[in-house]
């Protein structure tokens, strides 16, 4: 037998591919720190499931990462009122069980995210009154009022357009195992290991631009160092976020790249404003005149970089109408936090549960106020879960404080404060309910850009810093961590990447 024959047929028995062609790269695998808790894009509003969506689905405009708005499913519209919105439908896109896309499709998908299964994206779809189908490729939405923050959230993970027949099919248990997900987007389901990992397979009837690979594999490892890790090993293509510890170790090897920009989103300190001793806002206030949040930021986030910091104002300082720039720094009162908590009825001995999830910042952090408020004679008692078991032990309103972050995906000052501190929005998990801040908040929605909106939005914000809800702790930078061969991926200012345009070179 010739070597070369020999050369072929062993590597045929090996099952390897004699074509390089063959041989390319055609898995992303990407390292998250948390799982997804569903796949439905309004069971959720949470940052690992929303990068989930933005794969599985599509919405009818797309946002950029310089702030530009272009066209999605909908390939034009037009506003003929401030409460109408006329979509007209991109022609021959086919969903992953092979339907077409159809006007009917995007009016359902609006009015379910009205009704109570949409409870967790409320603060987005509040304002619909109806979305009827005029024909198969024009949808109408019209509002029960203005809102004009209403277009820009259509970007959001809320506004993925489903399959009616599909999700009809399903029922309540749609996005689940047993009744996969079916959007429009680059990839469809193919399997989900819950708490390590799920897999999407590349659409091959796309209607847009096919991903350069065919598998995207998100694996969920929560412990930090694990995550780079397994980059610095090549077990992972991507990895994110990288923590403070980590940053150099990505920097500094040669066969990574570091990734990292200033971000729009806050950690805080939240408060039970529904359960005693934080239903009195004198506790609340007591607790930020107690606590040094910039010693918190510098132990926990010194080696951050230049862009992270501890929050003034709940409206990030990167948007309009935002007041942080006139707020003062937020300093440590030990004196004020004597009486406060006297008024309180707070005392030594006094008891309280801090909650938080496995984030090794948030732990740190939880230690730091821990020690902090034990000098004033408070007994903060740690409890530390799982991710999915956090968000859903929140709804159940038992905790009394707890650390949580808040990133805003669509860049309005509007969603920085709707969704978390609204009285009826589904992350308000300090329940927090002011009738002068919704009142703000919907005269800000209904008025347009100009001087009355951002005195609405400064009332809002004013409301929030004395009323204390939460306290600000940190405003990450988003510092994502990609072998050197990763080519085509943007990190951006909020946490929701978009992994489409990614490709390998020299791999």
């Amino acid at each position: 037998m010739k070597k070369s024959t020999f050369l072929v047929l062993t590597a045929l028995a090996l099952g390897l591919a004699c074509n390089p062609a063959m041989a390319a790269k055609d898995r992303l695998i990407i390292a998250d720190q948390y799982d997804v808790t569903s796949m439905d894009p309004i069971g959720h509003n949470d940052v690992p499931s929303s990068r989930c969506c933005y794969e599985l689905y599509d919405t009818l405009i797309f946002r950029d990462n310089k702030g530009n708005i272009l066209p999605g499913l909908a390939e034009s519209w037009e506003f003929p009122s401030p409460t109408e919105y006329v979509f007209h439908i991109r022609k021959g896109v086919k969903f992953h069980n092979g339907e077409e896309l159809k006007a009917e499709d995007v009016a359902f998908t609006i009015m379910r995210a009205t009704t109570d299964k949409g409870a967790k994206i409320r603060s987005y779809s509040q304002d619909v009154k109806s979305a009827k189908a005029i024909d198969d490729y024009t949808c109408v939405i019209e509002l029960k009022a203005p809102n004009f923050a209403f277009f820009n959230s259509l970007t959001h993970c809320w506004g993925s357009i489903l399959n009616k027949k599909a999700v009809e099919a399903a029922g309540d248990n749609y996005g689940t195992l047993a009744n996969p997900p079916v959007g429009t987007g680059p990839f469809k389901f193919l399997s989900w290991s819950k708490n390590d990992k799920y897999v999407l397979e590349r659409f091959e009837d796309f209607w847009g631009k096919k991903p350069a690979y065919k598998y995207l594999e998100v694996r969920s490892i929560p412990e930090a160092s694990n995550r780079t890790i397994e980059l610095e090993t090549g077990g992972v293509d991507i990895a994110y976020p990288i923590v403070v510890n980590d940053l150099n170790r990505v920097k500094d090897n040669p066969d990574l790249v570091l990734h990292q920009t200033a971000a729009t989103n806050v950690n805080y300190l939240g408060f039970n404003t529904q359960k005693a001793p934080f239903s009195n806002v004198a506790a609340r206030r007591a607790v930020s005149a107690a606590l040094d949040t910039t010693l918190i930021h510098k132990a926990v986030f010194e080696r951050l970089g230049k862009n992270g910091s501890v929050p003034r104002a709940i409206v990030p300082a990167q948007f309009k109408y935002s007041i942080a720039a006139e707020c003062p720094e937020h300093k440590q009162d030990v004196e004020l936090a004597k009486k406060l908590f006297a008024e309180a009825g707070m005392g030594q001995g006094t008891t309280v549960q801090l909650w938080t999830n496995e984030r090794k910042e948030r732990m740190d952090m939880a230690q730091i106020i821990k020690a902090q408020l034990a000098e004033f004679g408070i007994n903060a008692e740690i409890k530390v879960l799982e991710w999915g078991a956090y968000l859903n032990g929140l709804q159940e309103k038992q905790h009394d404080m707890f650390i949580l972050g808040w990133s805003t995906g669509v860049p309005d000052a509007n969603f920085a404060m709707s969704g978390l501190l609204e009285s009826d929005a589904g992350s308000n998990y300090t329940f927090f309910n002011n009738k002068e801040f919704d009142e703000a908040m919907d005269k800000g929605r209904a008025t347009e850009d100009g001087p009355d909106r951002a005195a609405a939005y400064r009332t809002a914000q004013e409301i929030i810093n004395d009323q204390v809800p939460m306290i600000f702790l940190h405003s990450d930078d988003n510092c994502v961590g990609t072998q050197k061969f990763v080519k085509g991926f943007e990190v951006g200012s909020n946490d929701t990447y978009n992994f489409r345009e990614v490709y390998f070179e020299g791999k």
